[in-house]
């Protein structure tokens, strides 16, 4: 498991992180541009009104990182996500919303989107989450993994044990990350220091060939955690 699957990790690098803003509401729009715009690694390369302008303005201007709403006029987030897939499959889309609906969340996702976040996180968090997608780190608000692993179905028909047996606890890491749990929240619950609860987290995910927290969240349900 790499550092980079963590989202407490701020990744290195070189250059500045090329962002594209998609948003209907100028308002809403103009302002995380401008709050981005003045974070360290970070280069607003445009802004687009909705999905369709942002798929236009993607193949121009070549971002690393597009913030797209969900429901916008003419083409919506989740539309645009699905041709970006395959039109722009180097560049990493990150919904940013106000609606924390299940059924958004999974067509999200589903559609090719490497993340789903809320607007009302902190600017300071925005920025840090615009690097990590850069990383390639897939980052859900912890609400909406709540809905997510509540929504999809399992699996199986039934709770498979893990290939490689954990620990209890292990077990207790797993199902709080499952919660939409931060490791500094875990930590603070299990009477754990930080670092020892990220350290758990990237055996976890190592044992169970698991890519990132989401896919964490989602195995914690098919083995009956939740």
């Amino acid at each position: 498991m790499n550092d980079e699957n963590d989202a407490n990790e701020e990744p290195e690098q070189a250059s500045p992180v090329r962002v594209l803003v998609v948003d209907d509401q100028r308002l809403i729009r103009d302002g995380i541009a401008s709050l981005l715009s003045i974070r360290p690694g970070i280069e607003v390369v445009g802004t687009a009104v909705n999905g369709r302008d942002a798929v236009a303005k993607t193949l121009e201007l070549g971002p690393d990182v597009v913030l797209m709403d969900v429901r916008m006029p003419e083409t919506d987030g989740v539309e645009a996500v699905a041709v970006l897939r395959d039109r722009a499959p180097e560049c990493r889309v990150v919904m940013l919303t106000t609606f924390d609906d299940e059924e958004y969340v999974v067509q999200a996702l589903r559609a090719g989107a490497h993340g789903y976040l809320l607007k009302d996180l902190p600017a300071e968090e925005l920025a840090h989450a615009v690097r990590l997608a850069h990383a390639g780190v897939t980052q859900l608000d912890s609400s909406v993994t709540r809905h997510l692993t509540a929504f999809l179905p399992r699996s199986g028909p039934a709770a498979e044990a893990p290939a490689v047996a954990l620990s209890p606890r292990e077990t207790d890491i797993l199902r709080l990350v499952a919660h939409g749990h931060t490791n500094r929240e875990i930590a603070a619950r299990l009477y754990l220091s930080e670092g020892t609860v990220k350290n758990h987290v990237s055996r976890i995910l190592n044992r169970l060939a698991l890519r990132d927290r989401t896919q964490a969240a989602l195995r914690a349900r098919d083995l009956g955690l939740l």
